[in-house]
């Protein structure tokens, strides 16, 4: 025997090695991959640098060539002015220097007043000698100092660290998982989380091989996220959290893995009614389904087939397949889960067609015969919703029942606390309790349901919810023994 014990306990340890290698494997392949993306981003960002360079030398220099071309039109206007003013002065100097030889006085006066004023009036007294611009263009000159040593202290942004998930704030509750992480220290560039998760039925950290892929939560801003309406089909999830700055993505979290065990089943259609059509969790009235012979709604059909159908010879061949109990008949409208409770606290919930006329909601030990109805034996509890002539809610057992005058909701929770013998009816969306049976469970109890003209849908997987919780955590006015239902005429 100890040598088993060492044999397994090697055959395991091989068994997280090889799962290790794979792992090992699978992180080079991403590390080449990642490594090939780094280098094309980079290039990118180094090709987005030049084009923003070459554009802002481009737009420089245009400047440049702009205040040039309009410094040299403002010196050639006023080189211009200057041309004409001089060519006008030379004139008025050679017509003065004529003017001097001129012996009479008469005319010599004459000539002298309008030589006066011409020189009053000539350009030459009214343009500047000063340029109007400066041949300086240190004004369009660039200092790239202080670029320059911005460009050489470029490097590569601060991947951040893995935050660290805190496994104490983490919740399952109410078909959701609260997940909530913290960053190990301060880290203003941060920009936003990435929450991974994956189902599955191994403790312990993620597998490579024969695992589910993860999915994918992006740009969570806060250090906390719900994970809500889940199917816990499986008995753990993995999860893990990455931190994102505006560029870069750092390494995932350790995974941590939260246990979300449920109830899960599905309807046993191998020993269903025949008159019900049953599909995995959905289960349906079918008048067409039942045998010549068979009674419905209390009497005798009298048109007898001797021929079964196929869709029936099909269902008789799976029963008879699976070597399972014997098919509901007669007016037990019945089908039954296919897995049985025999220990903990697990929560189902049931919703009905509007057009349902008649249905029962509960469990029962495996004994139930094939004509027996839920409620009518004493191995049996449900509550029942009749909508024939006017709408009615009942809680049933041993054959006695007690009306609820209760609203009857679309939605029908069921908790059932196999150790603490408690079995809660519910009503899904509020949470209200509609009725509590109290007893001491000694068999393992399938869940039970009867339909008559309608359908149910059956929801497994699910969370017990925290406000049932806490309702069975202090007494209910509206609870109910099992034994005061049985004192009931």
């Amino acid at each position: 025997e100890t040598l088993r014990r060492i044999v397994s306990t090697l055959a395991n340890k091989n068994d997280e090695i090889h799962n290790f290698i794979d792992m090992l494997n699978h992180t080079i392949k991403n590390v080449q991959v990642n490594s090939s993306n780094v280098i094309s981003e980079l290039d990118e960002e180094f090709d987005g640098l030049y084009s923003v360079l070459d554009e802002m030398k481009g737009s420089m220099a245009n400047a440049i060539q702009q205040e040039e071309a309009r410094k040299i039109q403002a010196l050639q206007d006023q080189l211009s002015q200057c041309s004409n003013a001089l060519e006008s002065s030379e004139e008025l100097l050679e017509l003065a220097a004529q003017s001097l030889d001129i012996k009479d006085p008469v005319e010599f006066l004459q000539a002298a007043r309008q030589i006066k004023d011409r020189v009053t009036m000539a350009s030459a007294f009214r343009i500047s000698l000063k340029p109007k611009v400066s041949d300086s263009m240190t004004h369009l000159m660039v200092d790239f100092t202080l670029e320059r040593r911005m460009l050489e202290a470029v490097k590569f942004l601060p991947v951040p660290k893995p935050p660290e998930i805190d496994l104490a704030a983490c919740v399952v509750a109410d078909n959701c998982i609260t997940v909530s992480w913290k960053m190990p220290e301060e880290d203003s560039r941060t920009d936003h989380f990435v929450l991974e998760y994956r189902k599955t039925n191994f403790d312990g950290l993620p597998r490579v091989k024969d695992e589910r892929r993860w999915e994918l939560i992006d740009c969570i801003k806060a250090t906390e996220y719900t994970l809500s309406g889940l199917k816990f089909d499986t008995k753990y999830i993995n999860i893990r959290v990455q931190a994102c700055n505006k560029a870069v993505a750092g390494e995932y979290s350790d995974p941590v893995t939260l246990e979300t065990k449920a109830f899960v089943f599905s309807l046993d259609s191998t020993s269903s009614h025949l008159n019900l059509k049953v599909e995995d969790t959905y289960v349906e009235w079918d008048p067409t389904g039942g045998k010549g012979q068979e009674k419905i709604k209390g009497k005798e059909n009298k048109s007898r087939s001797g021929a079964p159908s196929p869709k029936r010879t099909s269902i008789v061949a799976r029963s008879s397949a699976r070597g399972n109990r014997d098919h509901f008949t007669g007016e037990s409208y019945t089908v039954l889960g296919d897995t049985a409770i025999e220990s903990g606290q697990h929560y189902w919930e049931v919703r009905a067609q509007k057009d349902c006329k008649s249905y029962s909601v509960g469990v029962t030990y495996r004994n139930m015969g094939k004509f027996d109805q839920l409620g009518k034996t004493n191995s049996s509890w449900c509550i029942h919703i009749n909508n024939w002539l006017q709408t009615t809610l009942s809680a049933k057992h041993n054959n006695k029942t007690r009306t609820l005058v209760i609203p009857v909701p679309d939605r029908i929770g069921v908790y059932c606390d196999f150790d603490g013998g408690q079995l809660a009816f519910y009503n899904a969306n509020s949470k209200q309790l509609l009725y509590t049976f109290r007893t001491k469970f000694t068999q393992p109890l399938l869940p039970g349901f009867m339909i008559w003209c309608g359908g149910l849908t059956v929801s497994t997987g699910l969370q017990v919810p925290s406000a049932v919780k806490t309702h069975h955590k202090s007494e209910n006015g509206l609870s109910v023994s099992t034994s005061s239902l049985n004192n009931i005429a």
